[in-house]
């Protein structure tokens, strides 16, 4: 009954068969056949069929209120079996672009073992479309990545925060004796960028197509500690994500933010994805929970 409700529940909020059945993984004659046994068994239908358009009946709509509170009482169920559990430390496997990692994961993994000292936390890096597979095959519990939007009905997107480039330069750097900068001022200008292959490089790289820059690229690296350790040694400058860039990061190096208006509008949004919500165990909901909020506290921090 538990998997029939399931499935009746996830053809009503996809609202058609078609949608259901790739949501579900299923072909959507085999789903045909579960809804067309599950009506069997309840004598009712549950669907006005119109068309291609589904419609629920009276019969169906009290179904569905049946369906969702299941879903409650299960999760609830889940939860409490955990406590009769082994007693060894939760585990929580977390998918994150390498940007990510570098920029957002620390702080986060931070904040929510001070608060849970016997979680622990696995982290697998790839690419965003990588992150999204695996979220979908439920090898990781969720994933965080640099794009707002993942185009797949069987993924949700949550926004965590926003995020643009900006220019890194050393405090000494000549070109810092100019009133005001301009994206003309980084053709020619020494710079270490991030190894390509990430939203990041490929965002800096159009940016550079789009305004006829050609920087002279003196390193690619992946990894942004090493590219601000490097940039007073080499006297070169760099564009980083305004998220990895602590205050006392720039002071421990000698660095310094540099404003231009065009880098500002280079907007990003960094989001949570996870699977269909019925598959997500108490537990992971209560930590995409605590993720969200951590990042809502820090952006009305940032804001006051």
């Amino acid at each position: 009954m538990l998997e029939d409700m399931r499935l009746f529940a996830t053809i009503v909020e996809q609202t058609s068969l078609n949608k259901a059945a790739e949501r579900l993984n299923l072909s959507q004659p085999a789903l045909s056949r579960r809804l067309a046994r599950l009506e069997s068994e309840l004598e009712v239908d549950l669907f006005r069929r119109i068309g291609k358009r589904l419609e629920l009946t009276a019969a169906g709509q009290v179904t569905y209120e049946f369906a969702l509170e299941l879903r409650k009482f299960h999760g609830s169920f889940l939860q409490k079996l955990n406590t009769f559990k082994s007693s060894e430390a939760p585990l929580a496997t977390i998918g994150a672009s390498l940007t990510t990692l570098q920029t957002t994961l620390p702080d986060l993994i931070t904040a929510i073992t001070e608060k849970h000292p016997n979680l622990e936390i696995k982290a697998i890096t790839g690419k965003s479309h990588e992150i999204a597979t695996l979220v979908k095959e439920r090898k990781v519990d969720f994933g965080i990545v640099a794009s707002s939007v993942i185009d797949d009905p069987a993924i949700t997107s949550l926004p965590l925060f926003d995020d643009h480039l900006i220019l890194v330069l050393p405090k000494t750097h000549i070109i810092l004796e100019r009133t005001q900068l301009e994206m003309a001022d980084l053709h020619g200008l020494p710079m270490i960028l991030f190894a390509p292959g990430t939203w990041y490089r490929n965002l800096t790289d159009e940016l550079f197509r789009f305004y006829n820059l050609k920087p002279d690229v003196r390193m690619e690296i992946d990894s942004f500690e090493a590219i601000i350790r490097l940039l007073s040694a080499c006297r070169a400058g760099t564009l980083l994500p305004k998220s990895y860039l602590r205050q006392q990061v720039l002071e421990d190096n000698d660095l310094q933010l540099v404003r231009i208006r065009e880098l500002e509008e280079t907007n990003r949004t960094t989001s949570l994805i996870h699977g269909d919500p019925a598959w997500l165990a108490p537990s992971t909901r209560y930590l995409i929970e605590e993720t969200t909020a951590y990042f809502a506290r820090r952006e009305n921090q940032q804001k006051g």
